[in-house]
């Protein structure tokens, strides 16, 4: 059941990613981060460029302005939430951004994903391998026929959840644009967990009198 919805989720990924007709629902002004949850988060991302969902559990840095976020608020039928797609204003490449229970490590997600999605006609992708956004995240890069290449990167956020990016870009792009997918991935991190805050500042009893400490 798991394999199935994983398959489920990437095959939606892609042909949200590549569908030409794809137009996504914008909550904000193009250039505007946050989630629109609180009024001075939102200051901050308009000028930061910097996006939070705290009901997720994860931050977007967008590395340039060229990088236009939109807010979709979407789920597919499993319930799996689709919170935003960034589109690159020059180029035309687009990073679908999904969030889902983590059913299964970052890895066994790639590898699911990559066999079904070379089951697909006109795929073909490599094989999963380390990629360096944490210790734990996994990736690949994979081709739709002759016009559109892409890859996928898979990280655990925050509470139990797995934060997986889908790119595309054109064939005929710049090699620049995968310099610019890529820092726009790594700008993509789940927020710290709230638990491990409370325990990184531990409360120092204080010294009975008397105590030679």
């Amino acid at each position: 059941m798991g394999a199935m919805r994983m398959l489920g989720w990437g095959v939606l990924l892609l042909s949200t990613a590549c569908g030409a007709s794809r137009t996504a629902v914008t909550k904000a002004e193009p250039g505007t981060g946050g989630s629109g949850r609180a009024s001075d988060e939102s200051a901050i991302a308009s000028t930061t460029r910097r996006y939070v969902d705290e009901d997720l559990g994860f931050e977007i840095i967008r590395p340039t302005a060229e990088w236009q976020l939109d807010e979709t608020n979407e789920r597919t039928p499993e319930g799996l939430a689709i919170p935003v797609i960034l589109r690159h204003r020059v180029t035309g490449a687009q990073v679908v951004l999904q969030v889902a229970p983590g059913v299964a490590t970052p890895v066994q997600f790639a590898e699911r994903l990559t066999q079904g999605l070379r089951q697909q006609p006109g795929f073909t992708t490599t094989d999963p391998q380390p990629i360096a956004l944490s210790d734990n995240a996994v990736g690949f890069d994979f081709q739709v026929g002759e016009g559109v290449r892409g890859k996928v990167a898979v990280r655990e956020g925050n509470s139990g959840r797995v934060l997986m990016m889908l790119a595309t870009w054109p064939t005929e792009a710049s090699a620049d644009i995968t310099e610019s997918v890529d820092a726009l991935m790594a700008g993509v991190r789940p927020l710290p967990e709230p638990s491990v805050a409370v325990r990184a500042t531990p409360r120092v009893p204080e010294k009975e009198p008397g105590d030679p400490r």
